[in-house]
């Protein structure tokens, strides 16, 4: 049905109607649409309508006709009018010329025709289903479903009830209910009912869905129920309740199932039929079973169309008709309505449910089906029902079908049980099964409810950039399942699918955002019908890191220059500026980007390469600048014995620190001169790392070593190929590095010499790295949801002192690892939250320095944030001694995910601080004895809980507990419903229980009639706080006095209890006739012998007729011992007999009269008058003539017609020409000229022609009419 509260949007103002006209005459349709110039289209039975000589087709603006010419019995039929999504249907039925009248339009819109089952119903509004009355089935006075405007709900938690809806067999239909959430922190639960109890959470499948949503604007909660392929059996009374933490509402509403029948057929329940109330009103009733009442006046008037009854058939004035409903089965209700022109129905049943109604005793069953049954899917269920009779024949039926024994099928027979077992239940046996024994059955439901959907593999935790793409994938246990995506605990929906986007590959489903932002973090969640995953999106603004700045270079003519940078995104563009203006490329210039590394190559550099260098990227704040100098080498003319010279920007004994990255080349340039050329050699000082007197060093320079210094190596290097290489030139030496390692480090010697002289150069190479990785970090103080984590510095800082630190952690099952912070830790410790309790976790951590990031520490041992269980509650003392105390509480109210170990237990004295534990380790029991206390002590006790994450807070007595017990009296508890006789019936058992008092514990002793208790068949059970007197199977014997005492030394308590065992009396005595007069006898009996031990209540007094020999009542709960039964028959025979009463309940047996007591006749001859005979005789004739029905395989049809004729005519019926007379599965009736065929449990083989004739002398006459039997789907 429409949702309440939504304005239907319908291209048309105005809506052709069906109409009715005699053969010949024109048929005229007119509709007019909300704007001009919309396409119309007009249909007939599906199929397009051109213009042509039998259709005029006109449209004049808004306004649109159809006229079909000279109409006839073929042109009867469908026809529909289309407006862009609107679609109207109407119908046109031809009558006979010599018929024909005009015929009105109905007041209100006719009902659309409805869809077939297959289809997809094309009505004005979305999701509705037209009545087939043409009228809504909504409550007076509010708008009708898809009205403009519905009434929000004042009271309760809706905004909007689900109203009555009507569909047609094989339609669909939604039923929405809104419930407003601004003032709700969480949605609220909505659950869906069908009758009383049927949840139809566990029925959706393909014909029934549940969906939900949410309305961020407006702040309300959708809930629709949608139902599709609408059958017989979806009709009925529906209920929706919602519930949140502290409200509770609830609204019922109903479902009328129409049937789908041709305009001349006429079906005998649709004619019963009325859809809605008079009133309007919406239907409320303890039993949602009917879709609607059953109106028999319809039908009444129907027959009054064909002829007049004979007043001869009415029901007799004097027949109670509330008697007569009260004595039949449900079966034949609707028979007996109609015979005594019951038109109420559904009043009828509610007046027949007050009446007080003797249920007659099941003469087969003990113990019958339960009403329904549910099981899961997979799982194994027992039907078992007890017989009266062992020996009894039984058959179980499902759907009306016999079932036989199989692999699934298991029927057992013990004793008087017969079960029905159905192993491995699937969604087939979802069925209503019926256990039958001879004339007898009892019936129950089966309902076969899904597994739960459970979570194979979870969500995991995600950290992204902003604007990155972010996927959630997680896996469920069954394909196709439904599953529902939410973000902080609101649903996200198909409406956000611009920003969401949901997709399922199997098994697997995913939720993808494509451009992450800031709104995007929180807690994720997919939850199914058997629990939910959770993961945690955190979204960070964009960050750029520079691992490897550019730096400044000193280059001579001719040289290759290179400025390299390296950072942390390897798709972050940039620009190269020289003096702040954008670097163009050249065959000179080059610019590179590969990966994360950028790079400027400048060949052949000229004093005009000299500048500011600058690398920007592409949407950061950062700028990496670096200078580029030019070294001139000065040539100075000297003449040919000129002494070797090293040309540097700042040569001298102190050497000069050149720094590079470890991995890159090194590569020093040192410009040479000298005549003639000189000798270059190239040395690396070696530390020996050990004091000792200088020593000479070859072709080391004179003052090396001249004071105790470390001792020092010099190696020579001249290789000229290899990683380490030297090559020289006239001008100049080059020394090379590919890939600088730590080992190059160090001091480097140059050495030119001549003939004339030398130069000698120290340069000093540091080599800088990353640091090292961390050791693994240590996690300690793991609470709920944090703990802290722990590491130490690297064992070597690559040269450059660490900057911090960057902490990632991971959940052990997973592969991704999710950074913690993104500035950098600069301490040796962090306290890590927002952890998920419960959750195994690994922690690792990077060491950070001006080179880069180093690699990733070992993880951490897995660890698992649980948080201590809360205080026990309720600690109270028990029971106190001399030497113990008897503690008890109950457990705390948060345990956590970590469980509950145990409880520990501690006592210490009034005023000491010092606790001493009352057991060694934990005990699972909230209660416990303290044991070996010293005598007259005040002590204070606490109890603490305890899990893997350690012990939770204490909870201690309020007050000290003296150690010392207290002399109780004895004291005796009776109850209050033991202080009076006592009464049992023969057979029940006695169990009797008598709480006392007293400590020490008393001494309990049990007397009857002052003798001790003896015998198998009464025991006694005693406890520290009661005794118990039972007796298994009570006898009249076990009647009389007992008495229970309590002793403890000289004290004592005592009780006195009667006991009382009752049984049926036994029949009364002497019964005899005393006197007979006229209609009367008189009566007379003794008392029973046997008052069954209690006192009889009265008598019941029966009569039978000795013919029939059937018994009536005529006295019930009579005192006295003699009565008078008046109004009898004369000239009938009459036997009597008595029963007694008591509280059990009637004798066994009644005391009868011996001989019947005749009622003899009066003297006087009654003469009646003579009358001229009178002839009446009149040939058969049907009143009421069959109808065509359309049963369900199954379930029991009547036929039902009603004739007249004088003498009495003779009925026959036949199936398709053949005499069903003799045919068992077939019952004839006739009362009163109304006669009654019933097919008991048809089949479609007993479809077909069926013939009623009746015959007498004066003719006879015939009916027929046409049975479908369907199979249900």
């Amino acid at each position: 049905m429409p949702e309440p509260g939504k304005k239907p949007v319908s291209a048309f103002s105005k809506k052709p109607r069906s109409v009715e006209v005699a053969a010949g005459s024109p048929a005229v349709f007119e509709a007019e649409t909300e704007r001009a110039g919309v396409k119309v289209r007009w249909q007939r039975e599906g199929s397009d309508i051109s213009a042509s000589d039998k259709y005029g087709l006109v449209a004049e603006g808004r306004r649109h006709r159809l006229t079909v010419q000279d109409v006839g019995p073929a042109d009867q039929g469908c026809y529909a009018v289309i407006a862009g999504s609107s679609k109207v249907k109407f119908d046109l039925k031809v009558t006979e010329a010599e018929k024909a009248e005009p015929q009105p339009a109905p007041a209100q819109a006719p009902a659309e025709a409805p869809a077939a089952p297959g289809e997809a119903l094309a009505t004005e509004l979305e999701g509705s289903t037209p009545s087939p009355e043409g009228s809504s089935s909504a409550a007076p006075g509010g708008p009708a479903p898809g009205g403009p405007e519905a009434p929000d709900d004042p009271i309760g938690l809706f905004v909007t009830r689900p109203q009555d809806g009507e569909v047609t067999m094989g339609g669909s239909i939604t039923f929405s209910a809104r419930v407003a959430g601004a003032s709700l922190l969480k949605p609220p639960t909505v659950k869906w009912f069908k009758g009383k109890w049927v949840d139809l959470s566990s029925k959706v499948g393909q014909h029934l869905q549940l969906h939900d949503s949410y309305d961020r604007a407006s702040k309300v909660y959708l809930f629709e129920l949608h139902i599709t392929d609408a059958q017989a059996s979806s009709a009925g009374g529906y209920r929706c309740e919602v519930s949140t933490k502290d409200k509770f509402d609830s609204c019922n509403f109903n479902l009328t199932v129409h049937e789908a029948i041709g305009p001349g057929d006429l079906d005998l329940r649709s004619a019963f039929r009325r859809t809605s109330l008079a009133g309007g009103g919406r239907r409320t009733s303890d039993s949602h079973e009917d879709a609607g009442t059953l109106d028999f006046s319809s039908l009444l008037k129907k027959s009054m169309a064909c002829g007049t009854r004979d007043p001869k058939l009415e029901a007799p004035a004097e027949e109670d008709v509330w008697e007569i409903l009260r004595q039949a089965p449900p079966s034949e209700y609707e028979r007996i309505a109609f015979q005594h022109g019951v038109t109420d129905l559904r009043g009828m049943l509610k007046r027949l449910k007050g009446m007080k109604r003797d249920e007659k005793k099941s003469t087969a069953f003990q113990k019958k089906l339960q009403p329904a049954y549910q099981v899961s899917k997979g799982h194994k269920i027992r039907l078992t029902v007890e017989l009266a009779d062992p020996d009894a024949e039984v058959k179980w039926l499902k759907n009306g079908q016999e079932i036989q024994m199989s692999g699934r099928y298991i029927f057992e027979s013990i004793g008087t049980k017969r079960t029905l077992t159905i192993s491995q239940c699937s969604l087939a046996d979802d069925a209503a099964y019926q256990c039958v024994v001879g004339g007898e059955k009892c019936s129950t439901e089966l309902f076969v409810k899904e597994p739960p959907v459970l979570i194979t593999r979870a969500l995991e935790d995600q950290l992204v950039m902003v604007g990155q793409r972010v996927e959630f994938e997680c896996e469920v246990s069954e394909e196709g399942a439904q599953v529902k995506w939410l973000k902080d605990g609101v649903e996200l929906t198909r409406e956000e699918t611009f920003k969401y986007r949901f997709k399922k590959d199997g098994r697997r489903h995913h939720l993808i955002i494509n451009e992450a932002t800031l709104e995007d973090a929180g807690h994720y969640a997919l939850r199914t019908s058997g629990g939910q995953a959770l993961a945690e999106l955190i979204v960070q603004e964009k960050k750029l890191e520079v691992y490897q700045s550019i730096a400044d270079l000193a280059v001579g003519a001719k040289d290759q220059a290179v400025f390299k940078c390296e950072v942390s995104d390897e798709n972050v563009r940039g620009v190269w500026l020289k003096n702040g203006k954008e670097l163009v490329p050249d065959s000179r210039i080059k610019v590179s980007h590969i990966g994360r590394v950028h790079k400027l190559t400048i060949d052949d550099v000229t004093p005009e390469d000299e500048a500011d260098y600058s690398f920007v990227p592409e949407g950061f704040a950062c700028n990496l600048s670096a200078k580029l100098h030019f070294m001139e080498v000065k040539i100075d003319f000297v003449p040919r014995q000129e002494p070797p010279k090293i040309h540097l920007d700042c040569p001298g004994r102190t050497p000069d620190t050149i720094v590079v990255v470890a991995g890159n080349k090194l590569r020093l340039d040192v410009p040479i001169s000298g005549d003639p050329a000189p000798a270059v050699i190239w040395q690396k000082t070696i530390t020996q790392g050990k004091k000792a007197s200088a020593r000479s060093v070859p072709d080391a320079p004179e003052d090396a070593g001249a004071s105790e210094e470390w001792v020092f190596d010099k190696k020579l290097l001249c290789e000229t190929e290899g990683r380490v290489r030297v090559e020289t030139t006239k001008d100049r030496s080059i020394f090379t590095v590919e890939g600088a390692e730590k080992e190059d480090e160090g001091v480097y010697t140059v050495t030119v010499k001549n003939p004339v002289g030398e130069d000698q150069v120290n340069l000093t190479v540091k080599v800088i790295d990353v640091p090292d990785a961390p050791a693994a970090p240590k996690i300690s103080n793991v609470g709920e949801d944090s703990c802290t984590v722990q590491w130490e510095p690297p064992a070597y800082d690559g040269g450059q002192p660490v900057l911090g630190y960057i902490l990632e952690r991971k959940k052990k099952k997973s592969y991704r690892w999710m950074r913690l912070n993104f500035d950098l830790l600069r301490e040796l410790s962090h306290e890590a939250r927002r952890m998920i309790e419960g959750v195994a976790y690994e922690m690792r951590v990077y060491a950070v320095n001006a080179v880069g990031m180093s690699r990733p520490s070992p993880a951490s041992q897995p660890f698992m944030p649980i948080g201590p269980p809360s205080e026990p509650t309720h600690l109270a003392v028990e029971d106190v001694s001399d030497t113990t105390v008897s503690l008890k509480w109950r457990p705390p109210e948060r345990v956590g995910a970590g469980g509950l170990d145990g409880y520990s237990v501690e006592y210490c004295q009034e005023g000491c601080s010092e606790w001493v534990a009352a057991l060694q380790g934990l005990t699972e029991r909230t209660a416990m004895l303290v044991k070996d206390l010293p005598t007259g002590a005040r002590l204070l006790f606490r109890v603490r809980a305890h899990n893997v994450a350690g012990p939770g807070g204490p909870v201690t007595t309020k007050e000290p507990v003296t150690v010392q017990e207290i002399l109780q009296r004895p004291r005796l508890q009776l109850p209050r419903h033991l202080r009076q006789t006592i009464q049992k019936k023969v057979g029940e058992p006695v169990n009797l229980l008598i709480p006392f008092q007293g400590k020490p514990r008393p001494q309990v002793t049990w007397n009857k009639e002052g003798q001790p208790l003896a015998g198998e068949e009464v025991s006694i059970r005693n406890s520290p706080t009661d005794t118990i007197l039972f007796i298994r199977s009570a006898r009249r014997t076990h009647s009389g006095t007992y008495q229970v005492t309590v002793r403890i030394e000289n004290m004592e308590d005592k009780a006195t209890l009667v006991l009382q065992i009752v049984d049926k009396p036994s029949p009364p005595q002497d019964i005899r006739v005393t006197e007979a007069w006229g209609f009367n006898v008189a009566l007379e009996w003794k008392p029973p012998q046997d008052d069954g031990n209690t006192e009889i209540w009265g008598y019941t007094v029966q009569k039978a007729d000795k013919k029939t020999m059937e018994w009536f009542t005529v006295l019930e709960h009579y005192r006295r011992t003699h009565c008078v039964v008046s109004e009898l028959i004369v000239g009938n025979g009459y036997y009597f007999r008595v029963f007694s009463h008591n509280m059990v309940g009637p004798s066994e047996r009644a005391a009868t009269t011996k001989e019947p007591v005749f009622i003899p006749r009066p003297g006087i001859t009654y003469e009646p008058p003579k009358y001229k005979a009178l002839d009446f005789s009149e040939a058969p004739s049907f009143t009421q003539p069959l109808a065509n029905r359309s049963v369900i395989a199954g379930y029991n049809t009547i036929l039902c017609c009603a004739v007249r004729g004088s003498p009495k005519p003779k009925i026959s019926w036949f199936k398709n020409g053949l005499d069903l007379g003799e045919d068992a599965r077939f019952r004839m009736f006739s009362k009163q000229g109304v006669l009654t065929l019933e097919i008991r449990k048809p089949c479609p083989f007993d479809g077909g022609i069926y013939v009623c004739r009746a015959t007498n002398l004066q003719g006879e006459a015939q009916c027929e009419c046409r049975l479908e039997v369907r199979v249900p789907q």
